[in-house]
């Protein structure tokens, strides 16, 4: 069987993607798998050559962020009729846009912080919450970026403005969000199951690029320490939001858990990293499940289709 593996990509998340791709790569070969790695530029006509000359059983997508996420190349591959890795189409357009997916996560009763949208043009809609009615600190970041990209935690109105030309250098659209005092906690959806519940304790006290991609500057509690009945209703709820968006096979959602106890989703990642500091690798080691074994799955998945 050949599997046509897709990495790197035009999105700011390229670097990581190249290191998912890379561990995913070397796990399938370790398994005798014939992967082949098409490096995913912006011209999808090459990539549609590619993949025909290929001529791959199923495609496993290792690219993070535009294009990978967002449902761009979950297209591309439906044109082709090839099965493919993760969620479909409009569910990795959902989950990639954080305006989107709160109002679905809102309208399935499931918590998020307050927050409010600043767009390029000015323009907002009835019933958008406006900024006074939110309190500092705030969280702002891009409307449709991961890894933390373009992200800031402003404490006063003064840098706010600041804040935004930062998220706006990555799109349109800003999403400002109160800040949830608590705790980072995380859970990986494997198949239609939740893995064990992971804490995230960066040492710089904000879970930024350079602490999610730098070993040693981030710990782990896996599985965090929480009491049983929170930690299954965090699953809960983690299960929840990706089924709302309609995901299939793999996510990890993102929380904040707040002093009070309340979880409040802040996103759902369709293609979660798997490098060596990744925290879905992590979740399914708690579980038993070796990197391996976790590739393997997520493939199956795709050839189940």
């Amino acid at each position: 069987m050949r599997i046509a593996l897709l990495l790197g990509g035009p999105s700011s998340e390229r670097e990581v993607s190249l290191k998912t791709g890379g561990a995913v790569a070397s796990a399938l070969r370790k398994k005798g798998l014939d992967v082949v790695e098409l490096d995913v530029g912006e011209d999808l006509s090459k990539l549609v050559e590619d993949l025909k000359r290929v001529e791959p059983q199923v495609v496993f997508i290792a690219l993070h962020g535009a294009f990978g996420e967002d449902g761009v190349i979950q297209g591309v591959l439906e044109y082709l009729g090839l099965s493919y890795t993760g969620s479909g189409v409009l569910a990795s357009a959902l989950a990639m846009d954080k305006l989107a997916s709160k109002r679905l996560f809102s309208y399935h009763g499931i918590p998020v912080p307050r927050y409010t949208i600043f767009r390029r043009e000015g323009w907002t809609l009835p019933g958008e919450v406006p900024l006074e009615e939110l309190s500092y600190p705030l969280v702002v970041k891009p409307a449709a970026e991961g890894s933390t990209i373009g992200v800031s935690i402003v404490d006063k109105e003064e840098v706010l403005e600041a804040a935004l030309r930062k998220a706006y250098k990555y799109g349109d659209t800003v999403l400002v969000e109160e800040y949830i005092e608590g705790r980072e906690i995380t859970v990986g959806i494997l198949g239609d199951e939740p893995l064990p519940v992971i804490e995230i304790i960066p040492e710089t006290g904000f879970y930024d690029y350079r602490a999610k991609y730098t070993p040693g500057l981030t710990r782990y509690e896996v599985p965090a320490k929480l009491p049983r009945d929170m930690a299954l209703m965090v699953q809960d709820m983690a299960l929840l939001a990706h089924r709302a968006l309609g995901c299939k096979d793999v996510s990890r959602v993102d929380f904040r858990l707040s002093e009070d106890g309340t979880p409040y989703v802040l996103e759902v990642n369709t293609i979660p990293g798997m490098t060596e500091t990744s925290l879905l690798p992590k979740a399914a080691a708690a579980a038993g499940i070796s990197f391996e074994e976790l590739v393997l799955r997520i493939l199956e998945s795709a050839l189940k289709k």
